[in-house]
């Protein structure tokens, strides 16, 4: 290598560890590109952004390319100036190509689908964003969520007691409704037919996805429990491309399951954790599992054929559409079991069109949602998905990825679309016909004495003045008493006069902001001890919160927020609140 005295320490560990990640497959795609531009108009980042020849893949391969061929192929040797070989020199040469790896593509792989030589670009790119994180060079969401996997055990950092705490408390509802104490959620149950592993969104902010399943594993009789640790699928090493935090992972549930001596490991809809889990893991962790794995699409899908549960679909009729997750169609080839699943529980199904393996991304792949950098260049780019949500005429779109959910949710709400998202265990669940239920009388309005929130006063602060009234009402029908604020200032002034049980608080409002007002809020020795819910619909925010130097919010809900989504929280809430002082 020539330059080394000119070379930063951390652009030499970079080309020397490329040397290292190599193989038949980055070598094929590094030299088969011809530059024909038949991958241009398949980047949902190009079709946005007209004129920038930055976005298109081969582009951005050959930003990584170029040193490749200067380094490791004999033209760029022998040819540097023929074939563009370039190294890298300087820790500003890595930050351009960290914004070229992370923030300038997700991975989606539908470039690599409409390539003729068949060159993969995204994966050459995840071993770009690889090197680049070896040497401490990447967003700062990325270090944060491979910290907390790494240390805690799962990308979001829910600590075990919490994530047992709300199993509990989820059992507990479905027990009282299903009026059967059989029906629980079992943990660490041993020789299980089924190790039930989740995303750790789905325990912070959407936990009715577990109740859903649990409700559907108890109508099919399955034997099944879901891990007291270990129990995270999603992998961030797919995202930051380091393998070694990738095999950790992998190694950690598939562990678990062995530890259980379950028989068959069922992943909730994750594109990117089925991918991780059941395609990549054994690659990372240098494992062989001698279980089962699949998508719980495919368990719920043949549930139905067996007969072990009966779905109503004439419980589901507004129009649906279903997007397609990258990593579930595009490099996992799961496109048509949730298609057959959506015909069995709705009436209303419409395609989108381009579907399948051609889907556009909901722009949230590749750990997108944690690089709020690059947050206006992502919702830029999501207008093509919005065009194609538009045009279905749908008012629910349908995913089998928690990513998804944020990234279509984050664009509906940027581009004003009249939609839902929701996932398929969400419309089955909903379709489910449980025996037991068809002798139960059909449910009145709770009394103020039966209401669950009776006694509770709740302060909703909030700049939207629809979303304090939607808020108000459901909390209200619940038995809540609520208090209104619409802005931080006046949140913090009711907060001291009102002394309320709990606090939702939007994080950008008029006066004080949100986070000014929770930091104060921490710390007034009369009002620490609320608990506190953040409600935005601005979650590039959230290390705002999390990052400040007082204790976290008791909860965290992304808007928009629906009425489920807002009651489980603000139970759970106090729930926790209650068992914390009563212990």
């Amino acid at each position: 290598m020539s330059n080394n005295n000119t070379r930063s320490h951390r652009a030499h560990k970079v080309i020397e560890r490329m040397g290292k990640k190599l193989n038949r497959q980055m070598v094929g795609s590094l030299v088969a590109c011809v530059h024909c531009g038949m991958c241009t108009d398949s980047c949902h980042y190009v079709l946005t952004n007209p004129g920038d020849p930055t976005y298109a893949p081969a582009y951005k391969a050959d930003q990584i390319r170029k040193f490749f061929k200067r380094h490791y192929d004999w033209t760029g040797r022998v040819l540097p100036w023929w074939v563009k070989a370039r190294s890298l020199y300087t820790d500003e040469d890595l930050e351009q190509l960290k914004d070229t790896v992370f923030g300038k593509c997700t991975n989606c792989r539908r470039c690599t689908v409409n390539c003729p030589m068949g060159v993969d670009y995204p994966t050459v790119n995840r071993m770009a964003r690889g090197l680049l994180v070896s040497v401490g060079i990447m967003p700062e969401g990325v270090a944060v969520v491979s910290k907390d996997q790494w240390e805690i055990g799962n990308q979001m950092g829910v600590l075990k007691e919490d994530y047992l705490e709300t199993l509990e408390w989820l059992s507990e509802e479905l027990e009282g409704e299903l009026e059967d104490p059989a029906a629980v959620i079992p943990i660490d149950k041993m020789d299980a037919d089924v190790v039930y592993s989740i995303n750790p969104r789905e325990v912070k902010y959407d936990p009715r996805t577990i109740s859903d399943a649990a409700k559907i594993f108890y109508s099919a009789g399955e034997n099944w429990t879901m891990p007291s640790e270990g129990w995270d699928m999603t992998n961030f090493g797919l995202f930051s491309g380091d393998d070694d935090l990738g095999g950790a992972v992998a190694r950690r549930l598939y562990d678990k399951v062995e530890e259980l001596r379950g028989k068959k490991l069922v992943i909730s809809e994750c594109g990117h954790g089925y991918r991780s889990t059941r395609c990549e893991g054994q690659n990372w962790g240098k494992v062989d599992v001698g279980f089962e794995m699949e998508s719980s699409v495919v368990t719920m899908l043949r549930y139905i054929k067996e007969g072990k549960i009966k779905v109503d679909k004439s419980r589901n009729t507004q129009p649906v559409t279903f997007h397609d997750s990258c990593n579930n169609a595009r490099s996992c080839g799961m496109t048509e079991e949730p298609r057959e699943l959506l015909s069995l529980v709705t009436t209303d199904f419409r395609e989108m069109y381009p579907n399948r393996a051609e889907n556009y991304c909901c722009t949230g792949g590749g750990g997108a949602m944690s690089m709020s950098e690059y947050t206006p260049r992502r919702l830029k780019s999501a207008k093509v998905k919005a065009d194609q949500l538009a045009a279905t005429g749908a008012t629910v779109v349908v995913t089998s990825c928690h990513n998804c959910v944020d990234g279509l949710g984050d664009l509906i709400k940027h581009y004003k679309l009249n939609m839902q998202v929701t996932q398929l265990v969400n419309l089955v669940a909903n379709a489910l016909v449980v025996e037991k239920k068809l002798a139960v009388a059909v449910p009145v309005m709770p009394t103020e004495a039966a209401a669950p929130l009776a006694g509770v006063t709740i302060l909703v602060a909030d700049d939207e003045p629809d979303f304090v009234t939607f808020a108000s009402t459901v909390l209200e029908d619940n038995g809540a008493t609520v208090l209104k604020a619409y802005n931080g200032n006046e949140a913090f002034a009711i907060a001291h006069s009102g002394k309320p049980d709990l606090i939702t608080l939007d994080i950008s409002m008029p006066g004080k902001s949100g986070t000014e007002v929770f930091e104060e809020l921490r710390n007034d020795p009369a009002l620490k001890a609320i608990p506190v819910c953040i409600i935005t619909g601005k979650p590039e925010l959230r290390k705002l919160i999390y990052e400040r130097a007082v204790l976290p919010p008791e909860g965290y809900i992304d808007k928009p927020a629906s009425e489920e989504a807002l009651l489980l929280n603000v139970r759970r809430i106090l729930d926790h609140v209650h068992h914390r002082t009563s212990a």
